[in-house]
């Protein structure tokens, strides 16, 4: 069994490893990410909504690296964010900001991006030390899925910003939750909605020599 360690307190994407048949260990990465990304942007790293999303993605999973709980682990860190209108959308935080989001969502549709970064931290110091610039094995990659919405009333759109619910996720909304109703439909791998891509982590961990069916403890 391998153990894989969540740099994310994400309820949708734990939910989604459990009902996969695994139960990670959850550390919360303590990362500024508005700073992370603006200084990423300044040195020209991010010039797509992928490349912001990859980049916070490892910045989370490089934030636990040293956690006692992380040794021995496989860890991956997530981000996610909607690309609508040109912008890259993530949590709203205020309902006024999630309300005119809504309002001109309603009835379009954008790309949620999810990035992934997988860190294999099972090999001890000394080894990670032999490596080039001491890191340990590492994968990025960045699943994506078009959301089709639903055309609103105005009325559902302020039920759905009172419940609270759009203010704390990517894109102000959820396709495992209370706003599953709004989605007419998605093109794409539906995981990436959700925030974490079950085929992108197989994928990844094959790609570190990591059998994916050694994660399965549930």
């Amino acid at each position: 069994m391998t153990r894989l360690v969540l740099a994310s307190t994400s309820p949708a994407r734990l939910t989604l490893l459990r009902n996969g048949g695994i139960e990670p260990i959850c550390i919360a990465p303590q990362v500024d990410e508005d700073l992370i990304a603006a200084v990423a942007e300044a040195e020209g790293l991010i010039k797509s909504t992928a490349d912001m999303v990859g980049i916070l993605a490892r910045a989370k999973a490089e934030a636990v690296l040293n956690h006692p709980d992380a040794a021995d682990a496989i860890i991956i860190g997530c981000d996610s964010s909607l690309e609508f209108g040109g912008e890259s959308l993530g949590k709203p935080h205020l309902p006024e900001v999630a309300r005119d989001r809504w309002l001109a969502m309603r009835g379009q549709s954008g790309k949620l991006f999810s990035g992934h970064h997988l860190i294999d931290n099972r090999i001890k110091a000394d080894a990670a030390a032999a490596t080039p610039n001491g890191s340990r094995p590492a994968t990025t990659r960045v699943s994506h899925a078009t959301v089709f919405f639903a055309d609103l009333s105005d009325h559902e759109i302020d039920a759905y910003v009172a419940t609270g619910e759009p203010l704390k996720v990517a894109g102000a909304f959820t396709i495992d939750g209370l706003g599953g109703a709004f989605i007419r439909a998605i093109q794409g791998d539906p995981h990436t909605v959700i925030g974490l891509s079950l085929p992108t982590l197989r994928e990844m961990a094959i790609e570190l020599g990591v059998d994916y069916s050694s994660f399965w403890n549930r």
